[in-house]
């Protein structure tokens, strides 16, 4: 059973963005997520952090669990399969580490374009459901608790995907801070993004790409934040308010 110390009110905006100018493309829709602010004495941030596939950034993980900052994680069940350490470590600490559902192999919840970013999209709705369900019974297997989040690869949606993902149950995991913007920046730009993060951010990166220079990054900027004041939440110590701003969100 989930529970947490403390259950802050957040607030989740759902806005659409144009692929391109071309009125024949299809569109896609860009979730944003906020927790409420905490206030200059208590500023707040949430940490969630995408496992894709590969491996794990220990330098992530480490700087997480010897200060003590709580983050969710965003499990595919491609990386539960090739990091069973890593996994029973983020299990073994329940009071950091909240496990979410990324899907099963990292494919974005769109239906109405073949490819997002270079990803091979789902492309029907049969195909959305099927990575999404892939994803809760690898978890279930796992035996890590059933999730209440979903991010898809790319965190872009199509309408069709908004809403599979909330008749399934689920709630759509947005982000208001793209930290690493998908793990390509340098270490000192991701620490400089990370450490300007304002309070109520939900800041997105990731902990599954080790050999690149953007982990040291997001290592070091969320101890720049923890020393200038800030709490980390994670999304399950939140209560959400949905505002639809777009037909099917």
């Amino acid at each position: 059973m989930r529970s947490a110390s403390a259950i802050i009110a957040a607030l989740l905006l759902v806005a659409p963005a144009g692929i391109a100018t071309a009125k024949d493309q299809a569109s896609f829709v860009e979730p944003k997520l906020y927790i409420a602010k905490g206030g200059s004495a208590s500023p707040q941030v949430a940490l969630t952090l995408d496992a894709c596939s590969g491996q794990t950034d220990l330098r992530i993980l480490n700087t997480l669990v010897e200060n003590r900052i709580p983050a969710t994680i965003f499990v595919t069940a491609r990386w539960m399969r090739r990091n069973a350490e890593a996994l029973a470590v983020m299990k073994a600490h329940p009071d950091l580490f909240e496990l979410e559902n990324h899907g099963l192999n990292h494919v974005p919840a769109i239906d109405n374009q073949p490819t997002m970013f270079g990803l091979k999209t789902a492309g029907s709705e049969a195909g959305i459901r099927s990575e999404i369900q892939g994803g809760v019974d690898a978890m279930s297997r796992a035996s890590v608790a059933k999730p209440v989040w979903y991010r898809d690869a790319t965190a872009r949606y199509s309408e069709n995907g908004i809403r599979i993902i909330h008749d399934m149950g689920y709630r759509v995991a947005g982000y208001s801070l793209n930290a690493d913007m998908g793990a390509s920046l340098m270490a000192g730009q991701v620490e400089k993004r990370i450490s300007a993060a304002k309070d109520g951010d939900v800041i997105i990166a990731h902990i599954n790409q080790p050999s690149r220079v953007a982990g040291e990054g997001v290592a070091k900027g969320v101890l720049a934040l923890q020393k200038k004041g800030f709490r980390f939440v994670r999304l399950q110590d939140v209560t959400v308010s949905a505002q639809p701003v777009h037909s099917g969100v």
